[in-house]
């Protein structure tokens, strides 16, 4: 497994002889207004793609796959640039959206789907609690999984929460990769995981290695790099959970798994 983050949640995973394009952001920086009723006025992306990525070099995946449809994880330059024969991967009820913007090939995830050799299956998870959760509306990570691959949870915008520890708990997978930040509006609790359920993870699957991702990108996400890699070394996780920059490149290997 070789997954590489672009930008805030868009990743490009080769996995299982396949390549995804996860949660496409596209946008120029600054293209976009600020995330309404949040600590600050700067617009978005806060940063643009990172330098050696173009955005035509992402346009070819075997796949897209979407895990909701708020615009840092589908927007309209991706919508507007994809080719429309592209396979969509997505949550069951947004499959309309796709095809009202002329995509051929959607396929909604209601539990699980045969992608190759890959095994997809959908979860569960909270973006947000409370009256500001539900207004946030339905969110889905997925777990991969193919020979003589590691199990791959794409936990999707969550906070930590039961689905999450459900997801951990029957899947017992190798690798999870979380969209971090702390995303947070002037009231209520954070939207994703903060520092703070970050650890919560790491000591609940100790043995899992961690991905963090979803920093630094939108105006709203208050948690940064250099905050959690702060809280991380005071809890003496560091060796457990990655924190790719833009661009960067993360390859995954598991010891009990033969090479590929």
């Amino acid at each position: 497994m070789k997954i590489q983050l672009i930008r805030h949640a868009t990743l490009w995973l080769e996995y299982g002889s396949r390549k995804f394009l996860i949660d496409p952001m596209f946008a120029k920086a600054g293209a976009n207004p600020p995330v309404m009723n949040s600590a600050n006025d700067r617009r978005n992306p806060l940063v643009p793609l990172p330098m050696g990525v173009a955005v035509d070099q992402l346009l070819h995946p075997d796949a897209v796959v979407v895990t909701h449809l708020h615009p840092d994880h589908w927007d309209e330059a991706a919508a507007m640039l994809l080719p429309k024969t592209t396979p969509i991967l997505c949550q069951p009820g947004d499959e309309s959206h796709f095809e009202s913007l002329g995509f051929t090939r959607v396929s909604p995830i209601v539990n699980d789907l045969e992608f190759g050799r890959v095994s997809l299956v959908r979860t569960g998870g909270q973006h947000g609690t409370g009256e500001i959760g539900q207004m946030m509306g339905s969110v889905s990570g997925f777990v991969f999984r193919a020979p003589c691959e590691p199990t791959l949870y794409l936990a999707g915008d969550t906070i930590w929460c039961e689905e999450v520890i459900q997801a951990l708990d029957d899947h017992h997978p190798d690798v999870v990769v979380v969209n971090a930040g702390g995303a947070r509006f002037l009231t209520g609790g954070p939207i994703t995981m903060d520092d703070d359920q970050i650890v919560s993870l790491c000591r609940h699957a100790p043995d899992t290695q961690v991905i963090a991702v979803h920093m630094d990108a939108i105006n709203h996400c208050l948690v940064t790099r250099s905050d959690l890699r702060r809280r991380l070394e005071a809890e003496g996780l560091t060796q457990q959970v990655a924190i790719p920059e833009d661009g960067e490149w993360v390859n995954v290997t598991t010891d009990h798994l033969p090479a590929n």
